[in-house]
């Protein structure tokens, strides 16, 4: 039996150039999704996976983000004295009693890689989940974690979550070629990144989510820099493919990509639309915007 994945590393060291001028100040992980921002939407994900530890690789500029996962006492305290229970409820549970939020900070951007091996003293011998909070993936019944989770149990091996995206797109992503084992099930033969069209192993795209067991932290260690100086979790992945199995979970769900301004907003009208509270409201006034 594989053992459980209990705790998440969220790698949110980073600038957030591509939604400049919003992020000069505001970490790009707290631009708001209706009545939440990014971060929390990403962490909801790691936790309806059973994760119980939640790990943020982050930046010293960036103590909002750990801000909004501690008690906020005199916040709690006026949301009591105005009896507004439902509100104060919903901000005690940020995060939910039982669920630990650790921090370790990435002082200089050496990529990808860099930032999951800073996470290497919190995890420990353990297998873990990778979360990119900038890949929101959502599903109305089972999220992309979930889906993942039940792949490494039944493999008892690492997973990457990948999508099929328009050839002329294959160039900004890490691209796997596959392999089927005797159940039929896809593993990773190869991977290669940022391929250009004519040179790309398949359409399938490596995306934000990621399950490992703990030899990819060994392998990180020994990773050469690459471009810019940066540690790609890729050139990892390539090497761990040498001594274990990596397994592809081709999700069900529309992934949102909010590191870009379009992507976010795509992400804002859609999860507006979805909302119990105003998705109705919201969905007329469309409609009355298009139409005028």
């Amino acid at each position: 039996m594989a053992g459980e994945i209990n705790k998440a590393v969220f790698p949110i060291a980073g600038l957030g150039t591509r939604t400049l001028p919003a992020t000069k100040v505001l970490a790009k992980e707290m631009l708001t999704l209706v009545d939440r921002p990014i971060i929390q939407h990403a962490v909801e994900e790691a936790l309806s996976a059973g994760i119980r530890e939640l790990i943020f690789v982050t930046a010293e500029a960036k103590q909002i983000i750990r801000d909004h996962f501690q008690p906020n006492v005199k916040l709690e305290r006026e949301l009591a004295l105005r009896g507004k229970q439902e509100l104060l409820e919903t901000v005690r549970s940020i995060p939910p009693e039982g669920i630990s939020c650790r921090y370790v900070t990435q002082h200089e951007p050496l990529g990808l890689g860099h930032a999951v091996l800073c996470a290497k003293p919190l995890v420990g011998d353990e297998p873990f989940a990778v979360i990119l909070p900038d890949d929101l993936i959502y599903h109305d019944e089972r999220t992309c974690l979930q889906q993942m989770v039940e792949i490494y149990r039944e493999k008892n091996a690492n997973v990457v979550a990948v999508e099929n995206v328009a050839l002329e797109r294959v160039s900004r992503y890490g691209v796997v070629e596959t392999v089927s084992d005797r159940d039929g099930a896809k593993k990773m033969k190869s991977i290669v990144e940022k391929p250009a069209p004519d040179e790309a192993p398949s359409t399938l795209a490596v995306v934000g989510r990621y399950i490992f067991t703990p030899a990819i932290m060994a392998l990180l260690e020994t990773t050469p820099s690459g471009a810019g100086n940066e540690i790609q979790l890729t050139d990892a992945i390539a090497a761990l493919l040498g001594t274990e199995d990596v397994y592809l979970c081709e999700f069900q769900g529309r992934r949102y990509d909010c590191g870009s301004i379009l992507g976010y907003m795509q992400a804002n009208v859609e999860y507006a639309l979805r909302d119990e509270a105003i998705g109705a409201e919201f969905q007329s006034y469309l409609a009355e915007l298009v139409k005028d």
